[in-house]
């Protein structure tokens, strides 16, 4: 796998074992999931900055866990959710993709289509059963990554510095898109998070940085002169976890009543996957299946 091209995360620890560094490159599956919403300019950029964070959180996952995102502010946007798996596989949707802003300053303006007040809700499934730990913190600047590290700091008690960025060519496609998560950790040595502190924020914009070099470049800027080791490099791809089964076991909760009448009104259910869009369409035959397994299932 070409580490310069392909949608990919790094991580990295510094060789004091103090602080944790992870990097990633997204924009294939960006530009696949911004499509699939058929999203605007401003939504193409809050999207593509919530697939990187959603891919920074999923790379510190164990085997078989997932995580979950949800950004929901009172902008026009209304709501953005970005999942990922440990494996790799991330997906993203919007609750109104159409929504637009103008830009402040020569800068796409994310806060506005986001909305200044809000939250940000982060779950996670450990993959052990039972219901998923959440976290919610409200909105601090409707920032995506500035988020994200307040969420982290407050909420699982991690001192973190969080950027992600999208950039668009001069036709409003996804030129480039990824970030980085930086983490200091119980043992970190004070000088070396300053240090640390200090070259991120004389980074230049971080898509230029990958368009010039990659994830290689963006690494290597961040981290200067101070050594460290590279722990994992893992592709990202774009997959939806939706299926039949799982929209049949969504209609089953409308019970037989519910079912029936859906039944007799429409004479078919048709729902759409709101990450992939894929639409499935279930006849009355299927509908009257439903409605007599959830009469056979009542308890008595």
């Amino acid at each position: 796998m070409n580490m310069n091209s392909d949608d990919h995360y790094i991580r990295a620890i510094t060789s004091s074992g103090g602080i944790r560094v992870l990097v990633c490159s997204v924009a294939i599956l960006a530009r696949e999931i911004i499509r699939l919403q058929g999203a605007s300019a401003t939504v193409s950029v809050a999207l593509g900055r919530g697939i990187a964070a959603g891919s920074l959180m999923g790379a510190l996952l164990k085997p078989g866990q997932r995580i979950a995102l949800k950004y929901e502010g009172n902008g026009p946007m209304q709501k953005m959710i970005i999942e990922a798996d440990s494996d790799g596989a991330v997906r993203g949707t919007v609750a109104n993709a159409l929504a637009e802003a103008v830009p402040v300053n020569g800068r796409w303006n994310v806060p506005a289509v986001l909305g200044r007040a809000g939250f940000l809700t982060v779950s996670r499934d450990l993959g052990i059963g039972g219901e998923p730990y959440l976290g919610t913190v409200q909105l601090v600047s409707s920032e995506i990554g500035e988020d994200l590290a307040y969420y982290l700091a407050e909420s699982e008690q991690i001192p973190s510095a969080v950027g992600v960025s999208a950039g668009l060519a001069e036709d409003v496609s996804l030129a480039a898109c990824g970030g980085f998560l930086v983490q200091a950790l119980p043992k970190a040595d004070e000088s070396e998070v300053t240090a640390l502190l200090d070259r991120i924020d004389s980074l230049p914009s971080i898509t230029l940085l990958l368009e010039r070099g990659g994830t290689e470049l963006l690494l290597s800027s961040i981290m200067g002169d101070i050594p460290y080791n590279r722990l994992e490099s893992r592709p990202l791809i774009f997959r939806c976890g939706c299926s039949r089964e799982k929209v049949e076991r969504v209609l089953y909760t409308l019970g037989e009543t519910g079912l029936q009448e859906l039944r007799e009104r429409d004479g078919f259910a048709e729902v759409t996957c709101e990450f992939c869009k894929v639409i499935y369409r279930l006849d009355a035959e299927e509908l009257n299946r439903l409605a007599i397994f959830s009469q056979d299932s009542i308890p008595q």
